[in-house]
């Protein structure tokens, strides 16, 4: 039931069935359609809420023994959100909540530990006044701060009875705190609802691609508490490494603590391997209840625990979000194990995050001075200008500058930030902290608790160990060992690992959709073939003609007479057959999708501004400017006005093909909307390959056009393949100019809900989706064995292979890097159509 009660409410309910009600708290959940129905009536609660929380309330108060807000012996609950899918820090929450003026002198008298109950109210107080009324933070830590500083001590946990008293005096100063609980239930329940269209949670969605209209449950659960002194703590427990996926439980944990204090990055904690040196009959049960978890759900879990007076309770467990390296090897042990077949295994892996498996690292051959070293809390390498504040990383992003976001502790509201920035370095926190759970979950380098790392803001400086570096420095982070350097070390590119490999071959085993690479380059090529692709999907054969060669291709495009135009063709040739027979050579046999020109005339031409007044190469040039070059001569119009081009490309192709035993050759013919203009193209390449002999080619077109799409029964009499080009079908579909839109309009159609993310990301499978569809039926009503590909960006997006797998598309292509990825999603589309 996660859709309704939300991932956490729906895991803790499931979780108290499998290990008991002793171990996991009482509670009750207030569903997700009580937030949608609260935003959609303008930030009011819907009617019978109140109703139904009071039932609810005294349901838990009957089970508890406890009443909330009785002065002698108080019901104290924790009011938590719960999004469908895990949103770590961006969602509210109000722990302590019952304590006032009077509850806290009966928590006192009840525990027999009056400190412990004045650091519950204190801990209240700031979380209330953050949460719910929005006064900043840093206001709270200020006055901790101060109060610390008055009585010499240096942790939260050396302050006394008298010092907890003070600072809750002095948080209530700063707003009125109501002392009917019920009335803080309502306000807590209120603020978890307004959370979810928070700014952190707007843009947390925005980069997740969370719909904003699933909402958030709240789930109110009895408290226990780990700040009750020596025997008492909280911590995060994952069932294997997190970062490796070994299968090692691994985590963080604090004495004498509540677990925001672990999660939060304020104080560094413990590894969890030392909770057995300090309670090991915990730490015994701790170690069987995550056994337990593991084998319930299939999958690795990410746990949060209380230990109050050494008793054990579990608060919550989800399926761990965790570094592709980690998912891999989890897969990898878990069919050794027996805990999952391979088909369940692949299911268990996130494809968007296999990009960390490709990232770099950096070159253990080079010798670095590491200025310091912390939590190796994300793996991979990154370097960049040092950047001391998330809005600073964007503005760094935008301007096309890597930067390394650098923190003393990260909070929610840094989002965006961990999205621009290469990297992440804290000056605190451990593996569990914000930091590391985001930047695992983006995929980003970071390491934390790097207690060397001393930040001032105001500043701008950064003193790491001996070293003062300022913002605009340069350094570079490993995530994966957790070191710091001011060097700027070179980053080599990764190696597939052997487990990786393991899991790509289950992979091909189960996925039906072929996985091709665009490349254009011998050494994409090579690089496509070694990270498993099929072939060449998309050779583009422009690239080859831009830079030093560009000016042979202006002069063969602004000639005026025939001789002149037929010696920078003939020019061209020899350049274009060792191009063609460099990359046929790399992919050893497989097939190559060689694409005929395709750009429009102004990629080849200089700027009239850049030639002579009134010569007639600027007059020439002048003559064929366009106002809307895309839509103009390019494609196969080119090919039509300009003949002697695409020949020349036939007869590079075809004599370099013949030089190369096995070469698997298909000419794809770009932008045609018409039948007759692929009826043109193909005789001419028809005739080309007649002259030079050579035959066991194809010949297709690239479907980016709707009335391609709408008319592809009749263009399907003269082609052997089509490969939807969904870059351009997604703007001639949608009228959208992919530059244009994403950096003017993009924005602001999410915000309004019109668009959930990029078109140009994820297909858009209800327009452009439909009109591929269509030209796939249609194309293979006159041809049955017509063979159909994808060789967009969308080639290589998960979400968008489930779709083209489901549609009968023969084979995506994407960028060599993503093939991996797109081997994973096939595989996944595999096995969810055979379920």
């Amino acid at each position: 039931m996660r859709d309704l009660l939300g991932g956490k409410g729906a895991n803790v309910a499931e979780m108290t069935r499998v290990l008991g009600a002793e171990m996991v708290p009482a509670g009750f959940t207030i569903t997700t359609a009580a937030c949608i129905a609260y935003v959609a009536a303008g930030r009011e609660l819907p009617e019978g809420l109140d109703a139904e929380i009071e039932d609810a309330l005294g349901r838990l108060e009957r089970l508890a023994g406890r009443r909330l807000g009785d002065p002698e012996d108080p019901l104290l609950v924790s009011v938590r959100s719960g999004a469908r899918e895990s949103m770590p820090g961006m969602l509210d929450t109000v722990l302590n909540l019952g304590l006032g003026d009077e509850t806290v002198a009966g928590l006192a008298a009840r525990s027999g530990n009056e400190r412990f109950a004045w650091d519950s109210y204190r801990r209240f107080a700031q979380m209330y006044g953050n949460v719910v009324v929005g006064i900043p933070g840093e206001r709270f830590e200020e006055e901790i701060a101060r109060v610390k500083a008055e009585r010499g001590v240096e942790l939260d946990t050396e302050l006394d009875t008298d010092a907890l008293r003070e600072l809750t005096a002095s948080f209530r100063a700063l707003y009125e705190l109501p002392m009917d609980p019920r009335e803080q239930l309502r306000a807590a329940v209120r603020a978890v609802f307004d959370s979810w269209e928070g700014e952190r949670a707007v843009a947390y969605r925005r980069i997740n691609h969370i719909p904003d209209e699933w909402g958030t449950a709240v789930n109110v659960q009895q408290m226990v508490f780990g700040n009750m002194g020596d025997s008492s703590g909280s911590g995060v427990a994952f069932s294997r490494d997190e970062l490796t996926g070994a299968p090692t439980p691994s985590g963080d944990f604090l004495p004498d603590a509540q677990g925001e204090d672990v999660v939060s990055g304020v104080r560094t904690p413990r590894d969890l391997s030392e909770l057995g040196e300090w309670l090991p009959d915990v730490h015994a049960a701790l170690m069987d209840v995550l056994r337990t978890l593991e084998r319930h759900y299939g999958d690795m879990q990410d746990t949060e625990f209380t230990v109050q007076e050494g008793r054990l309770y579990m608060l919550q467990t989800r399926n761990a979000k965790r570094p592709a390296q980690a998912a891999v090897r989890f897969a990898v042990d878990a069919v050794a194990e027996g805990l999952l077949d391979r088909a369940a295994a692949v299911a268990t892996i996130d494809p968007s995050t296999l990009d960390a498996l490709l990232h770099p690292t950096f070159d253990q051959g080079v010798q670095t001075h590491v200025l310091a070293t912390g939590v190796a809390a994300s793996p991979g390498a990154a370097k960049g200008e040092i950047v001391l504040s998330a809005a600073e990383a964007v503005r760094a992003g935008a301007e096309g500058r890597d930067s390394i976001l650098v923190r003393s502790f990260t909070e929610a509201d840094d989002v965006a930030g961990f999205h621009a920035a290469r990297g992440i370095l804290t000056s605190e926190g451990g593996k569990a902290s914000h930091a590391a759970l985001v930047a695992r979950g983006m995929g980003r380098p970071a390491v934390t608790g790097a207690a060397a790392v001393q930040i001032d803001i105001e500043s701008g400086e950064v003193r790491i160990g001996e070293r003062l570096l300022h913002a605009g420095d340069h350094i570079a982070i490993d995530g994966s060992r957790g070191t710091i350097t001011a060097d700027d070390v070179p980053l080599i590119e990764p190696q597939v690992s052997r487990e990786f490999e393991t899991v790509l071959d289950w992979c091909d085993e189960l996925r039906t959709l072929g996985v091709r690479a665009n490349a254009d380059t011998p050494e994409d090529a090579a690089r496509a073939v070694a990270l498993g692709a099929e072939g060449i999907g998309l050779c583009r054969t422009e690239h080859m003609l831009l830079g030093e060669r560009q000016p042979l291709m202006a002069a063969a495009i602004i000639a005026e007479g025939e001789s002149e135009r037929a010696e920078a063709i003939a020019a061209l040739r020899p350049l274009q057959e060792s191009d063609f027979e460099q990359i046929l050579r790399a992919v050893d046999g497989r097939p190559v999708t060689v694409r005929l020109l395709d750009p429009p005339l102004h990629e080849f031409l200089p700027h009239p501004d850049a030639l002579p007044e009134g010569s007639p190469e600027r007059r020439r040039v002048e003559q064929l400017q366009e106002s809307n070059p895309m839509l103009g001569t390019r494609g196969v119009r080119l090919g039509i006005l300009f003949p002697d081009l695409y020949e020349m490309q036939a007869r590079a192709l075809f004599a370099a093909a013949a030089r190369v035993p096995g070469a698997n050759i298909e000419v794809m013919v770009p932008l045609v909307a018409y039948e007759r203009e692929l009826e043109i193209a193909r005789e001419l390449i028809d005739r080309v390959a007649a002259e030079t002999g050579f035959s066991g080619y194809q010949v297709g077109t690239m479907i980016e056009l709707p009335r391609a799409c709408f008319q592809a029964d009749r263009i399907a009499r003269d082609a052997d393949f089509f490969s939807f080009g969904t870059n351009d079908l997604t703007q001639t579909g949608l009228g959208f100019s992919r530059d244009d839109i994403e950096g003017r309009v993009l924005g602001r159609y999410i915000d309004v809900k019109i668009l959930d993310r990029s078109p140009f990301e994820t297909l858009d499978t209800p327009g452009v989706g439909q009109m591929l569809r269509m030209g796939a039926w249609l194309g293979r009503t006159t041809r049955h064995d017509l063979k159909l590909g994808v060789c967009g960006e969308h080639g290589g997006d998960p979400d968008s292979i489930a779709f083209f797998d489901a549609s009968g598309i023969d084979y995506v292509s994407c960028s060599p890097y993503r093939v991996p990825i797109a081997r994973v999603a096939a595989a996944q589309a595999a096995i969810a159509r055979s379920r």
